[in-house]
């Protein structure tokens, strides 16, 4: 599969939140239960949220595993997912997610369907050097998972620097990747427009209020270009995926099946022309 087929796909509309994330799990479910009605009111399909919403992020406000209720977030997470069934919502949030003693926790994306069931959850593969040294097991596997005819993957935060993670979720056949994040550098914003360009597909990026000062949630197109910002520091994002918009027409059409085709497709192996001016590197 190489993403949704823009000749038959039609618009989806997505929320993308960009709000304070506190060591508070309770006024964290708060949050994350208003943004969802506000959501649902605008037509959203899916809402995201940043990494480590719900329980509070590793060293900012976290500093110690002992300071989260896990009873208490268990019960804010089945709030969420009876909310998001109500309101026919699905939802994306960044959460950590309690391991058996003595592991630490997964830093992980709750996937939460319009039905209200936790359908999957991506665990961060590749953590930072504080993260796999004093807070969080590193997860094992990509997730995707399909809603509104459109297929979503999940990506988090410093995974932005492994172009093979955003290549494997193009080969899975993504039609918008969901990034979230707690960054702490301006460029990670590059980044993430780059790998939407090279990759060929949106990439929603949600990070908190917290980063504001280096970025704000976006959504980005196919061309590597941010088409909707929050337009403030605390707000939220409604944006439109359109497949069928002809300004993504080389990208989606073109482009990205081209680039899956030199894998497989022989004129692209490299091999040795039978050419001497081709074998002499050094002829003029």
């Amino acid at each position: 599969m190489q993403g949704t087929d823009p000749e038959v796909a039609k618009s989806f509309r997505i929320a993308i939140a960009q709000i304070p994330i506190s060591g508070n799990i309770h006024r964290n479910s708060i949050r994350v239960q208003n943004n969802m009605r506000r959501a649902a009111r605008s037509g959203a399909r899916l809402i995201q949220f940043p990494e480590g919403m719900l329980s509070g992020y590793a060293k900012h406000p976290i500093q110690d595993w002992a300071e989260v209720d896990w009873g208490l977030l268990r019960q804010e997470l089945k709030a969420i997912m009876a909310l998001a069934a109500q309101l026919k919502l699905w939802v994306c949030l960044g959460s950590a997610h309690q391991l058996t003693s003595p592991h630490w926790p997964h830093n992980s994306l709750y996937i939460i369907s319009d039905e209200g069931k936790l359908v999957n959850r991506y665990d961060k593969r590749i953590v930072s050097h504080t993260e796999v040294t004093r807070f969080y097991t590193p997860g094992a596997e990509p997730v995707v998972f399909d809603a509104g005819g459109f297929r979503f993957g999940c990506i988090i935060c410093v995974e932005i620097n492994f172009p093979d993670l955003f290549a494997e979720y193009e080969k899975l056949g993504v039609d918008c990747l969901l990034l979230s994040a707690y960054p702490e550098a301006r460029v990670f914003y590059t980044k993430a427009c780059a790998h939407a360009a090279i990759q060929c597909y949106w990439i929603s990026l949600s990070v908190p209020t917290e980063c504001s000062d280096m970025m704000r949630s976006s959504l980005i197109d196919p061309n590597g270009e941010p088409i909707a910002v929050v337009d403030s520091d605390e707000s939220l994002l409604i944006a439109n995926m359109n497949p069928r918009d002809p300004v993504y027409d080389i990208a989606l059409t073109k482009a990205r099946p081209w680039r899956a085709s030199v894998a497989t497709d022989k004129a692209y192996r490299p091999r040795a022309a039978n050419d001497p001016r081709s074998v002499n590197r050094t002829v003029l």
